[in-house]
């Protein structure tokens, strides 16, 4: 149901998505949710590697990850469809050119300190850190903004990161994201519409 509604917030305090459900524990935040979920289902070694300096590398990644990809990515999918569909009315051109520049510095930080000439974030195998970046990254691709174009690093990585999880897992897994412009055919109940739209306006500020 709604993130906000009363229900919602026995889950997870802040009454945000995601968040987990086992049993009487709950738990919200996606790295901890991530974490959790490998340490209890005792996950093969690659996800988060019982090596102290590979799991740093890990830890590394997900730390820098929310102040960087997370602070760009996402907002090109709000721009282009959430925010036009819950006010009615499309964001300046502006806006967007404003977060793609920020989003290509962390790019760039992302190519030369993180993947470097790697495989994958951390060597040579797939990772947590891989599955977090590429989540994000594929947001702006699901509104357009194709991201991998002109860079070939970052679009061979892609595609590894694709083999890795399996091409059918991987696009089902991201079927919502990539369909993202169909909501703007949709109907929006007025009053989430009146709830929403001073919430996301303030996420862009």
């Amino acid at each position: 149901g709604p993130s906000n509604s009363e229900g919602a917030g026995k889950v997870s305090l802040l009454k945000k998505v995601p968040a987990l459900r086992d049993g009487d524990f709950t738990l919200a935040e996606c790295t901890a949710i991530l974490l959790y979920l490998s340490r209890k289902y005792n996950t093969p070694d690659h996800w988060y590697p019982s090596d102290i300096q590979k799991r740093a590398q890990v830890d590394e990644y997900l730390s820098w990850h929310h102040a960087n990809i997370r602070a760009n990515a996402p907002k090109t999918m709000w721009i282009k469809v959430l925010i036009p569909l819950f006010t009615g009315q499309p964001l300046p051109s502006e806006k967007l050119q404003e977060v793609m520049e920020g989003l290509s510095t962390s790019l760039k930080q992302f190519e030369e300190r993180f993947l470097q000439d790697k495989a994958f974030i951390i060597g040579s195998e797939i990772s947590l850190a891989d599955l977090v970046a590429i989540v994000e990254l594929m947001q702006p691709v699901g509104v357009g903004c194709d991201i991998f174009e002109d860079r070939p690093r970052l679009m061979e990585w892609r595609r590894r990161v694709e083999d890795a999880v399996g091409k059918e897992l991987f696009f089902q897994a991201h079927e919502m994201i990539l369909n993202i412009k169909e909501l703007s055919n949709i109907q929006i109940d007025p009053q989430l519409k009146e709830h929403l739209a001073p919430v996301l306006m303030k996420m862009l500020k």
